[in-house]
């Protein structure tokens, strides 16, 4: 094969892009190294705390790390390598669950809209809790069961249903179930099975 000089300097010159190329690609390449130290310098001294991923029923771990002064915000979310189900890894929701807590959009105070308004107004969370501690309580009174038509006990409320979340662990599952079972609501259902 004859080549002449202008041929042999594009192939060379091709040739050493695809090595310099192929040396940043891969597992961080070139810069990986640079990019770990970046990494630890910014969780360096930051608060390491496990958490759940609320996004589906897997319940994959992650590690939130928050500063230790300052406004104390979350500045890193990644995958926990020593939870059983993800082993560090997560999905693209779980990648961004940093936005959860640092979003500018996010609705930080309750919102109600009164039945046929058009608009939602702000309200305190006193207002709301008590609001709906209200309503639980009245819809538990208009339709509790002391007895069903056999004379049986039975003490529920058919007027209630309650769905679970699968961001919540087993201790806050436990004290959920004990609360809905305790004002006698019959239909409990977890998010998983739906």
């Amino acid at each position: 094969m004859r080549i002449n000089r202008r041929e042999f300097i594009q192939i060379s010159g091709a040739a050493a892009a695809g090595l310099a190329l192929s040396s940043c690609a891969g597992k961080g390449g070139m810069f990986s190294p640079a990019r770990d130290q970046a990494k630890m310098l910014q969780i360096q001294d930051a608060k390491e705390t496990t958490t759940i991923c609320p996004y589906c029923a897997v319940g994959c771990g992650a590690i939130v790390h928050t500063a230790k002064t300052g406004d104390k915000r979350a500045i890193n979310i990644e995958g926990d390598p020593g939870h059983v189900i993800n082993r560090g890894t997560l999905c693209s929701k779980g990648a961004a669950l940093r936005q959860l807590s640092e979003n500018s959009e996010r609705i930080t105070q309750p919102l109600y809209r009164a039945p046929y308004a058009k608009e939602w107004k702000k309200v305190s969370w006193d207002w709301a809790l008590t609001e709906i501690a209200k309503r639980v309580k009245t819809t538990r009174n208009a339709t509790f069961e002391a007895r069903n038509a056999k004379g049986q006990v039975v003490n529920r409320t058919m007027g209630i249903a309650s769905v679970g979340s699968a961001a919540l662990d087993n201790e806050e599952c436990w004290t959920y179930q004990a609360l809905m079972r305790a004002i006698g609501v019959v239909y409990i259902e977890h998010q998983a099975r739906i």
